[in-house]
């Protein structure tokens, strides 16, 4: 058992108690100039039992043979569009995400805060503001107040795995840091996370070392391009070596499209709070194995309960993926857009059901 504390820029804050065999933690800000130990609930990342397809195929990259970029020029090309961004607890790392002074980052280097300094590549430093953020996603959008900056591209499609990564950030307050390494791997969750996080499923993992205060930072391709904005690690003292995991840019760019339309992104939403089944559940339902989705409970008048989902139903499947832990509805929720409909498959007192459920959009907290 570890007690987890929130991933955000704060020390301080109340624990989340959370079961878990080890711990690892969001890259996070850096509190002052000391490193921030987030601790959250595991060992070890685990992929979708169906994963995704990984989109288009990019273009290679002009002036170069076979289209890829050194690794000093991959951070030369982007090194420019990352920024630090400074709080009132710390401070994080940032993406360019416009010409007009718009900064992508994670949503806990900025939560709590309205106001913030930005520090750029050039060693200029300007005040911003907190535009939008998005909990879910662990995104969020600051407006710097600088003009004419060198926007960062991003990538349209997943990279990968055993391709060169490079991830850039400030990592522990060192400003303009590059660590260097391969895509590991995709379709990455945090088994557990689901009880105190909705942001850490679907994945990209790469050995390029991440560290507190890389978090909203950039994961860099061989053509320049950002693929993933970091997003936490497995540290040291866990027995991990080189465990880092990143937002994909292609769910980055969407989630900040949609808060700059609106100022929030849109989430499918099922309305029923997941759980693990534990040994001791198994045993008490009859249950063959561990693996599946308990209902802790269910949102009255949400799409579960409407569907006829009740406390301590266990599914199964939904639109025939497999469902192995909560972590897996979540990461084939993320697929989903209100008002999607899929087919859930769940147990009741020994009985297998498949019902409908009409997905909505997630209510504003």
């Amino acid at each position: 058992m570890v007690r987890p504390t929130e991933a955000s820029c704060s020390a301080g804050k109340p624990a989340l108690v959370l079961a878990a065999a080890v711990v690892f933690a969001l890259s996070g800000c850096t509190p002052g100039t000391s490193g921030l130990t987030e601790t959250s609930p595991t060992a070890s990342a685990s992929a979708p039992a169906q994963s995704p397809a990984a989109g288009r195929t990019q273009s290679q990259a002009p002036g170069t043979a076979a289209g890829t970029l050194s690794i000093p020029d991959m951070i030369n090309a982007v090194e420019p569009s990352v920024v630090t961004i400074f709080t009132e607890d710390g401070l994080g790392s940032g993406v360019i995400y416009s010409a007009d002074g718009l900064i992508l980052t994670n949503e806990h280097v900025v939560r709590g805060n309205s106001a913030v300094k930005v520090a750029f590549a050039d060693g200029q430093r300007v005040a911003g503001t907190v535009k939008a953020t998005d909990p879910v996603s662990d995104l969020a959008l600051v407006q710097a107040e600088r003009t004419g900056l060198p926007a960062a591209k991003f990538a349209t499609a997943l990279p990968r795995v055993g391709e060169p990564a490079v991830v850039i950030g400030s990592p522990l307050g060192f400003e303009n840091t590059a660590t260097a390494g391969i895509i590991s791997g995709l379709h990455r969750q945090i088994p557990g996370s689901a009880q105190s996080s909705q942001s850490l499923v679907d994945l990209i993992q790469t050995d390029a070392p991440i560290s507190p205060g890389n978090s909203g930072g950039a994961v860099v391709n061989t053509r320049g391009e950002v693929v993933g904005i970091s997003e936490a690690y497995i540290p040291p003292q866990s027995g991990a070596v080189a465990l880092g995991f990143a937002i994909p840019a292609g769910t980055a760019t969407e989630v900040a499209k949609e808060l700059l339309a609106d100022g929030r992104a849109d989430h499918a939403f099922i309305g029923l709070a997941p759980g693990d089944i534990t040994a001791q559940i198994a045993e008490q339902l009859g249950l063959r194995d561990t693996e599946g989705v308990a209902v802790l409970s269910v949102v009255g008048g949400g799409p579960a309960d409407k569907a006829g989902l009740r406390p301590g139903d266990i599914l199964r499947k939904l639109d025939g993926r497999q469902l192995r832990t909560p972590e897996d509805l979540l990461a084939a929720l993320r697929q989903r857009n209100p008002g999607d409909q899929v087919s859930v498959e769940f147990e009741r007192e020994g009985r297998t059901t498949t019902v409908k459920v009409a997905l909505s959009d997630r209510p504003a907290e």
